[in-house]
Order: structure tokens, then C-alpha cells, then sequence
């Protein structure tokens, strides 16, 4: 009898430590991808968790019978109760109006990525523009009417086309090294804003995964795994605007999609001189999940772009009458570019606590650009005009490992990766050039090879409701270049390493409130022709950066998040026109403050703003000559958004207020305040949209630099503002068919 006791108690014990062990979950969207950071809250114990990278949860102290709720932004809220045995926990969300309620602080690092998701919910891309657009904080310019890559703006940076800001696709650098053009070069216009599913970002050098260029910040984009159905899109608008999207299911299964996206668009833009810009875009996913959760992925795609362009004009040349607003010195600038990839990810279950993510990828990248900053500066006769271009392989590996842990009461995950990206840039070149057609003189002209091999490792501690992530990131960098205009082959090499570690603090008061401090460090990496020729006193200039801020919901609707910031560089980049590359300056620092706000006023009226605050500063100039060229001091974005059944629309601003374009600030770039509308009004499959930019048709410059150019029949060389005129009033119809 005894003995049938102690048995029957042991089997109790084994079934209740069976059952109030960790349950284990996973939680996927609609069409079968991973929900990331979804709030898993266990009702009965008021405890909680958020979801990983692959949807996946585990939770303590849950019985079989309890109520769970998960809530993830854009789909409707599930409750249900926890199996009475061991198994994994599948959940997958359905779509649902966005509910602000269903917003959480989350304990990350990257926690901000929230407002993202909140902007991605409401406002819809209407341009490759809008893309990036859609980071908070961020305003761009563009000064090929889509051609080239977007100027852009962010925390007190003019960051040129991308020295300072690392932005990727899927994991998959867009930024390019040692361009012909620039350093850090990003053009994303092979993105389809359509097949957007997320933009994960972050501001200053905090972020050990992330490496060259992100000192300012990163972006990151994730694409769609799967379509909800297929579509197709035609919008029609002003100045010869012509754009059509199509979106096609080819595979959904339950555990495999596949899709495939296309866009083409032409515009003769609002110039004098028409721009005859086309582009193609074309993509293609497959996405599968295979035994024991593990998943593949796999992406090709392939752009193309050609385009002529006005180019910078100078105000005097506008206000004498010689030229119109839209009209230009040299008409003859301009150019094509293409870019090829491949993609594939795959991600490996090792076991319930530990999945390791390998990516590899391959572009082909093709640039060709013709430009006249100085018209007859350097050449009274034939002109200024320039070609840069390139032809380059671009290869990458990166295999990154997530474990969590939990020992003595500590909880906590590690991440840590390794990597390589590699560069074969041929026949890289700078070369003056008259109608595009007569080459004049090669001014550069080699081959630049450039590698970055790197390892990183971080680890977020959760002590309470503090969590400590420590990280450091190492890169080894080697630049190679051979001058082809040497009459002997001479290949000159330099390698160069950098260390950078990152600690991080947060504490999560609730999930309502979280506190943070940021510090680290961070780099942006010179141009290989400017490291070898010595040209660079920092071949890895660092960026030491710090934020202190705040994540708040004070209501359940009303989402607020601020920070105080500093940045210090070790060197900037200017940009030299007449000579078309880019050349090291000296020290720096900003300090700056980021306000943030997301309000749903009512079910179907959401309102947002950001402001940032920056104060740019060169260091080692005296006071009065130590302002940064053309860094904006205040930007302010923002609008009101509709989302009701069948209509959606809204207004959004964007503000930039007067900045210096030179270092005593004696000349200066003005400021604007441009606004559009969108909306679209839904009836059963079919979709109908009207999107007005400008609709206060404001004069504005959309980029502008301090340049000295001459005219043909001046004889003196005069500094002043050169700009690209802001679009004005434009109106474009869209009709969409889902099917």
C-alpha cells in the first residue's frame, strides 16, 4: 500500500513539473510569417513575454486551463487557454484595424522600431521616396527626379547619399564603398515599396550587428514573405507620370509561399528639359518552412533605372532671368544604373532555445552619371561636365547565432555573428566629358577592391525589469586599388582594423514606460582611393555617440517617445563638386533631441508628429567658422490619417528650417514646408486613389549647395546657392485590382 503511495506522489510531481514548466509557443501573422515582438500576456499570473525573431514565446508558471492573450499591432487580439500537454503553442493572427492599444513597450534594444511598425500600419508608400520617408525623423531630397540616390537628412547630418546612415534589405547592404559618386552611395530604388512587411531602424552607434556607415543610424528593410492575393495597380499623374505595379501569388500552402512583384514607371518630370526617366524593377520570393521549424528563403531580383536630368541650378541664374525655376545651365547631365541580386536565408533550429540565421547574397551593379556643378569654372570652351561610373560584384556571408538562457534566476539572450562582404568595383572612374558623347580626360580610372571581414557579440541581461546589454563588434578592413592610369601595373593595399563596443541600459517600469541609456561606438569607413593616397588622416573614422530617452504611453492611444543625444566624429566627408569625390574634414560633435508622437484620436483618426532638434558643430575651427555645411537644425514631420472601412487618406507635412551652406554660415539654404494628401476609397476588389504632393504648391528647393560655378559669359567665378527646384503642385490617379 505504501509503495502504491509513494508512486501515485511521484507521478503527481512528475505531471504537475510537466505542467507548470515553461510553455512553449509560436505566433505567426496571416499569411503564415513569423510575428516578431508580439506581447504574449498570461492573464492569471499577470506576467508576460514578447515573441523572437521567429515568432516564438516561452513563458513560466502556466497551467493547463490558463488564458493567454497576444496581442501584435494590425491584427485582432487572441485569447485562448494553455494545452493541458507539453506542446508547442501554434498561433497565427488574423488581420485587424490597427488598435493602438495593442502597442507595448518592448524590452530591446531596437524598441523604437514600434513607431515604425505604428507609421507602416497607417500611412501608405506612394513613391520609392516614401520608403525611407517612413523612418521617423528622417527627410530626404532628390536631385535626379528618382535617378540617383535620395540626399538624406537625419540628426543634424546632411548625410550626402549615405556616408552616415547604414541601410540594408533583408540583411543585404545597400550602401555601397568607395562609390564613383560617393562613399556610402544607397540607392534602394530596386525596392518595390509594395513588398514592404517591416523596416526595423535605429538611431547612433549602438547596435553591434551593425557596422560600417551606421553611426547616425540603420535601416533595415523586411520584405513580405507571402501575399494576402495578387493585385495590380496603374497610376497616371502630372507630368507625363505613368506607373504600374503588379503584385502575383504564384505558391500558398501552409508552409511555402512564393510571389513574384514587378513595377515599371516613366515621368518627364516638371522640367523644361523633359527627363525621360524609366525604371524597371522585378523580384522574386520563395519562402518555405521546413522540419522542425526551420525556413529558407530565397530572393532575385533585377533593376534598372535611365534618366536625363537639369542638375543644379544657380539662384542668379533664375533671378536675371536667364533660366526659369525648371529650367537649366546643362541639360545634358543624367544617367543610367542597374543593380542584380540574389538572396538566400536560412534559418536552422538547433533546439528550443537556440536557431542560428545564415545569409548569403550576390549584386551585380552597374552606374553610369553625368553632372555639371561648376558649368564653366575649370573649362571655359568644352564645360564642367563629369562622368563617374563603375561596374562592381558584390558578394556577402553572414551566419548569426540567438540562444537564450535562464540560470540562478537570470534570464537573458545572446547574439553573435561573423561575416564577410566583399567589393570588385571595375573600371571605377571620374572623367571630363562634353554632351556625354567626347571623352575629354580621365581624371581617375583603377579598379578598387575592398573586403570587410567582421565578428560580433552581444548579450541583453534581464535583471527585473532592468535589462544590461553589453557588445562589442570587430571589423578588419582591406583596401586594394590599381591605377589604370600608371603606365606600369602597380596594385597599392592598406588594411586597417576597428574595435567597437556598445553598452546599453534599459529599464522597463511597465508596459507602459521604459527608460533608457545608449552609449557606443561606431565608424564610418574612407573611400579606398582616399586611404591610399593618403588623402585620409583616419582610414576608420570613429563615432562615439550616447542617448538618454524615454518610451511612454500615458493612455492606451496616445504612444510618446523622446531622447537627448550626443554624437562626436572623429571625421566627416565633404563632398567636392568641381572634382566629383569625396574628401575627409576634421572633428565634430552634435547634440540634439528627438520628440516623437502617435495618437489615435478616435477608431479611424490617428495623428503623428516628429521633431528633431540638432546642434552641428565643427570642433577644432574658431566660433563664427565652425558651422557644418548644409547639417539641418530642425526638422519636423508629421500628419493626420484616416483608416476607416472602405476610406483611407490623410495629410502629411514635412518641415526644414533655414541652414547654413557654408562654414560662417554667410550663405544660407532656405528652409520649406511642403504638403501632400493621399486617399483612397475601396469598393470590394477594387481600390481607387488620388495622391496630391505639394498641395499648397509651395516654391521650395529641394536640395541645395554652396557651390562657385561660372556662367559662359561671366568673367569672374561667383559662390552662391545652387538647387534642384522642389516638385510642384501634382496630382496622380491610382486604380488597384486585388484578385
Amino acid at each position: 500500500m505504501l509503495y502504491r503511495i509513494v508512486l501515485l506522489f511521484a507521478c503527481l510531481q512528475a505531471t504537475v513539473y510537466a505542467q507548470t514548466g515553461p510553455l512553449r509557443g509560436q505566433v505567426n501573422v496571416q499569411d503564415g510569417s513569423p510575428a516578431e515582438g508580439a506581447y504574449v500576456l498570461h492573464l492569471h499570473a499577470d506576467e508576460h513575454t514578447h515573441t523572437d525573431a521567429l515568432g516564438k514565446f516561452a513563458l513560466d508558471g502556466v497551467q493547463p486551463g490558463d488564458s493567454l492573450q497576444i496581442s501584435y499591432l494590425g491584427y485582432r487580439t487572441a485569447v485562448l487557454l494553455a494545452p493541458s500537454d507539453n506542446k508547442l503553442l501554434r498561433v497565427r493572427l488574423e488581420e485587424s484595424f490597427i488598435d493602438l492599444r495593442t502597442v507595448t513597450v518592448r524590452p530591446s534594444v531596437a524598441a523604437l522600431s514600434v513607431v515604425a511598425d505604428i507609421d507602416a500600419q497607417l500611412r501608405p508608400v506612394n513613391s520609392a521616396q516614401d520608403v525611407l520617408r517612413r523612418v521617423p525623423g528622417m527627410v530626404i531630397g532628390q536631385h535626379a527626379g528618382g535617378g540617383k540616390a535620395e540626399q538624406l537628412f537625419l540628426r543634424g547630418f546632411d548625410i550626402d547619399h549615405g556616408t552616415d546612415v547604414a541601410i540594408s534589405v533583408e540583411g543585404m547592404p545597400v550602401n555601397m564603398v568607395s562609390h564613383a559618386h560617393g562613399q556610402g552611395y544607397a540607392d534602394l530604388h530596386f525596392l518595390i515599396p509594395e513588398t514592404i512587411q517591416k523596416i526595423d531602424y535605429g538611431k547612433g552607434p549602438y547596435y553591434d550587428d551593425r557596422g560600417n556607415f551606421a553611426t547616425a543610424g540603420y535601416v533595415d528593410f523586411a520584405l513580405r514573405d507571402a501575399l494576402d492575393r495578387s493585385s495590380v495597380s496603374v497610376e497616371r499623374g502630372s507630368f507625363g507620370l505613368l506607373r504600374g505595379v503588379g503584385l502575383f501569388d504564384l505558391v500558398s500552402r501552409e508552409r511555402s509561399n512564393a510571389y513574384l512583384a514587378t513595377e515599371y514607371m516613366l515621368t518627364d518630370g516638371p522640367f523644361v528639359s523633359s527627363q525621360r526617366f524609366s525604371r524597371l524593377n522585378v523580384m522574386g520570393r520563395y519562402t518555405a518552412e521546413l522540419e522542425n521549424g526551420n525556413r529558407l528563403s530565397l530572393l532575385a531580383s533585377h533593376f534598372g533605372s535611365k534618366w536625363d536630368a537639369s542638375g543644379q541650378i544657380p539662384v542668379r541664374a533664375v533671378e536675371q532671368g536667364l533660366i526659369g525655376r525648371f529650367g537649366a545651365i546643362d541639360d545634358t547631365e543624367g544617367g543610367y544604373t542597374s543593380r542584380s541580386n540574389l538572396l538566400g536565408t536560412f534559418t536552422s533550429v538547433v533546439d528550443r532555445s537556440t536557431f542560428v540565421k545564415t545569409t548569403a547574397y550576390y549584386s551585380r551593379y552597374a552606374f553610369e552619371l553625368y553632372s555639371n556643378f561648376t558649368f564653366f569654372l575649370e573649362d571655359p570652351v568644352n564645360g564642367d561636365q563629369i562622368r563617374q561610373a563603375e561596374d562592381r560584384n558584390l558578394y556577402g556571408l553572414q551566419s548569426e547565432l540567438t540562444h537564450t538562457f535562464s540560470a540562478a534566476g537570470l534570464e537573458g539572450r545572446l547574439k553573435a555573428g561573423v561575416g564577410l562582404r566583399y567589393d570588385d568595383s571595375n573600371d571605377n572612374q571620374l572623367s571630363r566629358t562634353r554632351n556625354r558623347e567626347e571623352l575629354l580626360e580621365r581624371l581617375q580610372y583603377g579598379d578598387i577592391d575592398e573586403t570587410n571581414v567582421f565578428a560580433y557579440a552581444g548579450a541583453d541581461f534581464k535583471l527585473g525589469r532592468w535589462l544590461i546589454h553589453p557588445g562589442v563588434r570587430v571589423d578588419q578592413f582591406v583596401f586594394q586599388y590599381v591605377d589604370k592610369l600608371q603606365p606600369t601595373y602597380d596594385r597599392q593595399e592598406q588594411r586597417k582594423a576597428a574595435v567597437s563596443p556598445k553598452l546599453n541600459f534599459l529599464y522597463t517600469a511597465n508596459p507602459r514606460t521604459q527608460l533608457y541609456l545608449k552609449t557606443g561606438i561606431g565608424f564610418h569607413a574612407n573611400d579606398t582611393r582616399v586611404v591610399l593616397d593618403q588623402g585620409a588622416a583616419d582610414i576608420l573614422p570613429l563615432a562615439l555617440g550616447a542617448d538618454l530617452g524615454a518610451i511612454h504611453r500615458p493612455t492606451d492611444r496616445l504612444f510618446l517617445n523622446a531622447a537627448l543625444w550626443y554624437l562626436y566624429l572623429q571625421q566627416e566627408f565633404v563632398y567636392v563638386g568641381d572634382a566629383g569625390i569625396v574628401e575627409p574634414s576634421g572633428e565634430t560633435r552634435r547634440l540634439g533631441v528627438d520628440l516623437g508622437l502617435r495618437y489615435q484620436l478616435t477608431d479611424w483618426l490617428f495623428a503623428d508628429a516628429d521633431v528633431n532638434y540638432a546642434l552641428a558643430r565643427s570642433i577644432n575651427e574658431p566660433e563664427g567658422a565652425d558651422y557644418i555645411p548644409l547639417a539641418p537644425n530642425l526638422t519636423a514631420t508629421g500628419g493626420l490619417t484616416v483608416l476607416r472601412q472602405r476610406l483611407s487618406g490623410g495629410l502629411r507635412y514635412r518641415y526644414v528650417r533655414d541652414r547654413p551652406a557654408n562654414e560662417d554660415n554667410s550663405i544660407v539654404a532656405a528652409g520649406y514646408l511642403v504638403v501632400d494628401a493621399n486617399a483612397n476609397y475601396r469598393l470590394g476588389p477594387l481600390t481607387l486613389g488620388v495622391v496630391i504632393e505639394n498641395a499648397l504648391d509651395t516654391e521650395w528647393e529641394e536640395t541645395q549647395f554652396a557651390t562657385t560655378s561660372r556662367l559662359r559669359d561671366e568673367a569672374q567665378p561667383v559662390e552662391e546657392i545652387h538647387f534642384t527646384p522642389g516638385a510642384p503642385f501634382a496630382v496622380r490617379g491610382t486604380v488597384r485590382y486585388q484578385f
